[in-house]
């Protein structure tokens, strides 16, 4: 992505946070430099082959039995990242303005934790993830991309890493986003972000 079209990803992209979360949003220009947290390592010793573009259609984690459809979000008209609907069927979403899972670059999908009165959201347990865990998206193409955990991060809203979540890297990685921590009112003041590398792919 250029820093033009990436500037406007972070903007939108956490402006959807602020609305699937329920009113504890960060400011849309997070620091460049957050904290002290390790950040996840942006070299593989185990590289994969990239893909090419070819939309996901579902997710499978097998660590914390998570195996859903993945529809397509694109920008509200406030300029905020969709986010998908609250549904008893929940499931997941990928933003279609970032890469595709297996291309160069962050491929970003976004689920909820909970889904109102209908219980736990598709990506309820998204922080009992830990590194080595298993991670595959199934392509339009009939490919599968499989990615690595790298790492699990809570992180407060205020502190949102907008450049290591968004940031332009030099390998397929992947990003999930959830809501996390305390829940206030209807929020929640956290983010639970996982990232992963692609380790292989299938024909």
């Amino acid at each position: 992505m250029t820093s033009l079209s990436r500037r406007a990803f972070v903007t939108a992209a956490m402006a959807s946070l602020l609305v699937s979360c329920g009113g504890h949003g960060t400011d849309s220009t997070a620091p460049e430099h957050p904290g002290s947290t390790p950040v996840p390592s942006r070299t593989s010793a185990k590289a994969a082959h990239v893909l090419g573009r070819s939309v996901p259609v579902g997710l499978r984690i097998p660590a914390i039995g998570v195996d859903t459809p993945v529809m397509q979000l694109g920008l509200a008209a406030d300029g905020s990242v969709q986010v998908p609907p609250i549904t008893a069927h929940d499931r997941a979403g990928w933003y279609r303005n970032s890469p595709t899972p297996g291309q160069t670059g962050p491929s970003v999908i976004l689920g909820h934790v909970t889904v109102g009165s209908y219980g736990d959201g598709v990506f309820r347990r998204l922080a009992q993830l830990r590194k080595g865990d298993r991670i595959v998206a199934r392509l339009e193409n009939g490919r599968t991309a499989e990615f690595t955990v790298d790492a699990v991060r809570t992180v407060a809203k205020a502190d949102f890493p907008s450049d290591e979540v968004y940031g332009d890297v030099d390998r397929p990685e992947l990003r999930l986003i959830t809501c996390g921590g305390a829940r206030t009112g209807t929020g929640y003041l956290d983010n639970v972000i996982v990232f992963a590398a692609l380790s292989s792919a299938t024909p």
